[in-house]
């Protein structure tokens, strides 16, 4: 890890370079990005095709891009970056990472539960630029739907023994715990929390794809995964992902109460953003409906920007081709909670 870091803050030195007074600012933005996806890579060129910028990207973990930011402070080349998790966005922008901004663009394309509260000179920190829920996968021979069809039903005594879940401490269950916590408050969340981890079918570990995994083996019945890890398999032509596929169901909880929790990746301008302008048309960029259907099809995310509407054949037959009800909570309400979830999980042993 310490020889990546290093790695890391020698790239930053190559753009601080690349960013210095002799270069052309107007034509450059220096891009952070915990985005891994090759996919992206069709939206970068659209962009410096459509403005001529070009972009400069250093890619990272979520956790590497935070340090790295804290370590270079005001010397930071970095002008925009893109984080895959509410609750790392809210992280950066207590940490006074981000640049609050104002931009009409994003303003009226992103909800407003879909980025940062509005700091006091009005500007805001970060903004969600694509959604995936945090669904239910369920053995369809096994159990019933109507037994996983809501996210409190997975602490109920009558899923014991039967789930499969990551770390109760990454950052995409952090989210969906404070999420949790919003809707039904810390005394009642945490009884929750302790009646999950009861029902652990075998300690966590893994990341989403092994919880999916896990339930077409038969090592659990029920796992709790973001959308776009199932979507993936769906998509795949290989022969051991279409038999995951054929044995799984999945089930988008809470749609007769608050919705379904929906996660978000995002984007900020950083605090000490040499090209504050590039990096505002950049993401004004990445919510514009081109851009939003890159991720849609290239990452099988729904777009957060209003009016837009994806043809994924994946996330279609996820649904039924047919609308879902989602939480409107403000995200950043979810950020808001990590501090009180990480102390109910490390109350109730929940690794």
């Amino acid at each position: 890890m310490r020889i990546r870091f290093l790695n890391l803050l020698l790239v930053s030195a190559g753009l601080l370079a690349a960013a210095g007074p002799a270069s052309a600012q107007d034509q450059v933005v220096n891009l952070y990005s915990a985005r891994h996806y090759a996919t992206d890579e069709a939206l970068y060129t659209g962009f410096t095709k459509a403005t001529g910028i070009k972009i400069n990207r250093v890619d990272a973990d979520d956790a590497g891009i935070m340090a790295r930011l804290k370590a270079e402070g005001s010397a930071s080349p970095a002008d925009v970056i893109l984080l895959v998790d509410a609750a790392r966005l809210y992280r950066g922008e207590k940490d006074g990472l981000f640049l609050p901004i104002r931009s009409k663009v994003l303003e009226d394309a992103i909800p407003a539960n879909l980025r940062a509260r509005p700091a006091a000179d009005g500007g805001i920190p970060w903004f969600g630029l694509s959604t995936r829920a945090r669904v239910v996968v369920y053995d369809k021979a096994k159990v019933n739907k109507d037994d996983v069809d809501t996210y409190e039903e997975l602490g109920d005594p009558k899923n014991k023994g039967r789930i499969c879940i990551r770390s109760g401490s990454h950052p995409y269950n952090l989210s969906l715990f404070g999420a949790v916590t919003e809707h039904l408050g810390e005394q009642k969340a945490e009884a929750w929390l302790k009646g999950v981890e009861a029902n652990l079918a075998r300690p966590p570990k893994g990341g989403d794809t092994d919880q999916i995994r896990a339930v077409a083996s038969g090592e659990c019945a029920v796992a709790v995964t973001n959308s776009y890890y199932l979507a993936r398999i769906m998509r795949s032509d290989k022969p051991e992902d279409k038999d995951v596929a054929g044995k799984v169901a999945v089930v988008f909880p809470n749609q007769q109460s608050w919705g379904t929790h929906m996660n978000i990746a995002g984007g900020a301008v950083a605090r000490y953003s040499k090209n504050q302008a590039n990096a505002v048309k950049f993401l004004e960029y990445l919510a514009s409906p081109a851009a939003q259907n890159y991720f849609a099809n290239g990452n099988n995310e729904w777009p957060a920007a209003r009016g837009v509407t994806s043809d994924n054949p994946a996330l279609r037959e996820m649904t039924g081709g047919q609308p879902f009800k989602s939480e409107t909570i403000p995200i950043s309400a979810v950020g808001e909670h990590m501090p009180k979830v990480q102390q109910m999980l490390d109350r109730v042993g929940f690794k």
